[in-house]
């Protein structure tokens, strides 16, 4: 290699040797050496007719994956930064392409080539924010070598050649996928030949680098590790899974694939993941409310991990259970509280990691009137007992406008366990209001056993202390997301 970048030809070298050899006297020597040059020469010539490299590189050679060797194709190199760089500003093909065989070598092997592009191209968007669509573009190049060689479409292509290898490649897909029980058999029935040809590969060009790379670790189908889906093949099986149902069932898929993938519209991750296999689970959210009673709380952290198994994000309503000390009538014992089953929902969502493609999410929420909220707000703390902690979920705080009343007016804030007060969480505005003074006002009379009363600014103070501490528990509003509920004919949010 030159000091400067670059490479030097083999026959220059040659020349040099040959040129030492006559200064020296050895006559004989280089005359042999001339006939092992012309030897060499032809050989090469040979090696390179009937190939298809344009125009092959004079010193690297690529090593393919089964281990014959072949000259670097810069003709098809150039190409691919050529088209990488295509209606892009400030951006240089030419810098991309001296950097790359910068880092190339005799023998290297051939995905290794175009990791050098990606890396080469990665390097530049500091400097420039354009280069991440270049990088996201070379690497399609090995996208689309690992995909379409799977389908057996074509070896690898350029941009420009998934034009028409897009088509091909779609039926090939549907048919690999419920090959391998990958995807439902009924996207075999509709009109492949007519979806593909409404894909349209110049979306490919939209993609960031970190928008494509996080699509091929985590959303794309693969088989043995293999990826071999595209990301326009992607967003028209998702779009099939979607329109699975309809009538035209075609119009409607394209019309579903053109608003993905122009980016006008993105379906959430688990409708990402599961339209079109064999389980659309489409839904994103789920709520559920815990029950005061050992049998409901298992059953409601079994539903958590099936749930969490395709994908769902998890809020987990636990103010209905008993707060720690509360008299539990089957054992004649003391209630342990909310917070070790939480620690159970931390390690369920850590062990059942949405199919393996992401952290599983799950949010747990308790009213401020709860006994157990000061345990409940030092959840995400990273000092104390570790078994009172869940450093891997989510909480939040559900305050009724009553609890900020009392902040405001300096006033006393009393803790209740629910077992003792089962209404007040169905209840709010003024009901909730009348009815959590009706229960101070017993706590007077002895009718209340469990209870706890402290200023309500203290309380204020340390869930805004949490929440700056660990960005826990979320601060969330149970009065003004009730009134502004259109299902208030249902019930309490």
């Amino acid at each position: 290699r030159m000091p400067s970048g670059g490479t030097i030809h083999i026959e220059e070298i040659q020349d040099q040797v040959e040129l030492a050899l006559m200064r020296a006297g050895e006559q004989k020597v280089a005359r042999d050496y001339v006939i092992y040059r012309e030897a060499q020469a032809t050989k090469r010539k040979s090696a390179n007719a009937g190939s298809d490299i344009a125009q092959p590189h004079p010193s690297i050679r690529i090593t393919q994956a089964d281990g014959s060797q072949r000259p670097l194709d810069l003709g098809r190199l150039q190409t691919i930064i050529r088209e990488a760089c295509e209606g892009l500003a400030e951006v240089d093909g030419a810098l991309i392409e001296r950097e790359t065989l910068k880092n190339l070598y005799d023998g290297v092997a051939e995905k290794d080539v175009n990791t050098a592009l990606v890396m080469t191209a990665r390097t530049l968007v500091e400097r420039e924010p354009n280069y991440s669509y270049v990088t996201a573009r070379l690497l399609m190049d090995t996208l689309r070598a690992e995909a379409l060689g799977f389908l057996d479409v074509a070896e690898a292509a350029t941009h420009h050649e998934m034009a028409d290898l897009y088509a091909k490649a779609l039926p090939a897909y549907v048919e690999k996928g419920v090959e391998f029980e990958l995807l439902d058999p009924r996207l075999k029935e509709f009109d492949l030949a007519k979806l593909g040809a409404a894909i349209n590969h110049e979306q490919d060009q939209q993609f960031t680098y970190l928008g494509l790379q996080t699509l091929y670790d985590r959303y794309f189908i693969h088989k043995d590790n293999i990826r071999f889906e595209l990301p326009q093949i992607f967003f028209m099986r998702v779009a099939m899974g979607l329109a699975i149902e309809e009538e035209q069932r075609e119009a409607r898929a394209i019309e579903f694939y053109n608003l993905l993938s122009s980016f006008d519209y993105m379906a959430s991750t688990p409708t990402l993941f599961n339209a079109g296999t064999l389980r659309p689970q489409l839904s994103s959210c789920y709520l559920t409310t815990v029950p005061d009673d050992l049998g409901g709380i298992y059953d409601s952290i079994r539903d958590n991990a099936l749930l969490s198994k395709f994908a769902g994000g998890l809020g987990n309503d636990w103010t209905p259970v008993r707060a720690l000390g509360a008299y539990i009538k089957g054992t004649n014992g003391k209630s342990q509280g909310v917070v070790p089953f939480l620690k159970v929902v931390n390690d369920t969502a850590v062990a059942v990691n949405q199919g393996g493609k992401r952290k599983g999410a799950v949010c747990a929420y308790l009213e401020t009137w709860h006994l157990d909220i000061e345990e409940f707000l030092e959840l995400r703390k990273n000092t104390g007992d570790d078994r009172r902690r869940t450093h891997d979920m989510n909480t939040a705080n559900w305050i009724p406008d009553l609890f900020m009343k009392r902040v405001f007016d300096d006033g006393k804030w009393t803790l209740f366990s629910p077992s003792e007060v089962p209404d007040l969480h169905d209840l709010t505005g003024k009901a909730f209001e009348e009815r959590y003074e009706y229960y101070e006002a017993m706590i007077e009379y002895g009718k209340i056993k469990n209870h706890k009363t402290l200023q309500a600014k203290d309380l204020w103070r340390k869930m805004l202390s949490m929440l700056f501490e660990t960005g826990h528990p979320w601060l969330t509003f149970k009065d003004p997301c009730n009134l502004r509920s259109p299902q208030q004919h249902v019930g309490v949010v």
